[in-house]
């Protein structure tokens, strides 16, 4: 399968990144194991997963989902077939979160213990900091490449002047850079990205492994209606999308799906791989069925007039 390369971190992965979100809130142990398996036989490598998931949901506290993949790895002695990628930052109690030097050098021991491992691929500031110097957060992370703790770091939600600033202290005084960014990007989600943070990313060889790429299960093709989303999970993220604009978009991906002979959550998939600057998406699962589609759109190529299609109908 096609290797992608993260910036310059020298770590390959297949262009697809399982979402570790779900692990321990919306698929439990049990299935969070059947779909690792399921990725990995399918010869896909890198899952992310961050210290708070899933503390929002009622009675976690955050840490879940690395708890299930320490288990997983464990259960299978699967470390060495795969690339874990990890976040630090978001709030898991008042003295537990940014990204002071202290908090960073605890959180990763936390994350190491509950993965079962000795060191975590790609480290990823979660968001920033205003609090702390970039030089000091920086630093910190400097320690752990090498400790062989970390082999590589990343940022997420950081907006164009934020990741410049970051990228320009590391050169300028010598420190480990951002090499990934995680940003919020798909078909519905593309004016923040694409305006002045893809352009960044392509000019300074940073590597887009961008969330929400199915825009939280909107761009799946399950949803007809506003109706269709009442009660589910993440009804409020889906009613955000819920617009004329939204429903333009999914009758493209339904053309483009029909014409193609694909399913509208393997075009959603596609056309993010077709993007300046884009390593591999991040999508989440909950079913060995939707998984499956998320793959076959891993490795689906668009054509010229299919992506035509869609970037018209998803215009900003």
């Amino acid at each position: 399968m096609e290797q992608v390369t993260l910036g310059g971190t020298g770590i390959a992965i297949a262009p697809l990144m399982f979402g570790g979100n779900v692990f321990g809130w919306t698929a439990d142990e049990a299935m969070s194991f059947r779909l690792l398996d399921a990725f990995v036989d399918a010869g896909f490598n890198a899952i992310d997963t961050a210290d708070v998931y899933s503390r929002w949901v009622p009675g976690h506290v955050g840490g879940e989902s690395e708890t299930i993949i320490g288990a997983w790895l464990k259960a299978r002695g699967s470390r060495g077939r795969v690339m874990i990628a990890t976040k630090v930052g978001m709030e898991l109690a008042p003295d537990r979160t940014g990204l002071s030097p202290r908090w960073i050098t605890q959180s990763v021991e936390d994350s190491l213990r509950r993965l079962g491992t000795d060191h975590i691929d790609l480290y990823q500031a979660h968001r920033p900091d205003p609090s702390v110097a970039i030089a000091e957060t920086l630093g910190a992370f400097q320690r752990l490449i090498e400790q062989g703790k970390v082999r590589a770091i990343g940022a997420s939600n950081y907006d164009a002047t934020q990741l410049g600033e970051a990228l320009d202290v590391a050169e300028a005084h010598g420190l480990p850079r951002y090499e990934t960014l995680q940003p919020k990007y798909n078909l519905m989600d593309r004016a923040e990205f694409e305006e002045a943070l893809q352009p960044l990313c392509v000019a300074r060889n940073v590597a887009v492994i961008p969330f929400y790429g199915v825009a939280a299960g909107f761009l799946t093709g399950k949803y007809r209606n506003a109706a269709d989303i009442e009660g589910r999970p993440r009804a409020k993220a889906l009613a955000a999308y819920a617009n004329d604009r939204g429903w333009r978009v999914i009758a493209a991906l339904d053309a483009v799906a029909q014409r193609i002979g694909a399913a509208p959550v393997e075009v959603a998939i596609a056309w993010l791989r077709t993007r300046p600057a884009l390593a591999a998406p991040i999508a989440s699962a909950t079913s060995p069925e939707q998984l499956a589609a998320l793959l076959r759109g891993a490795t689906l190529a668009l054509d010229a007039d299919a992506i035509a299609t869609l970037d018209a109908a998803s215009a900003p």
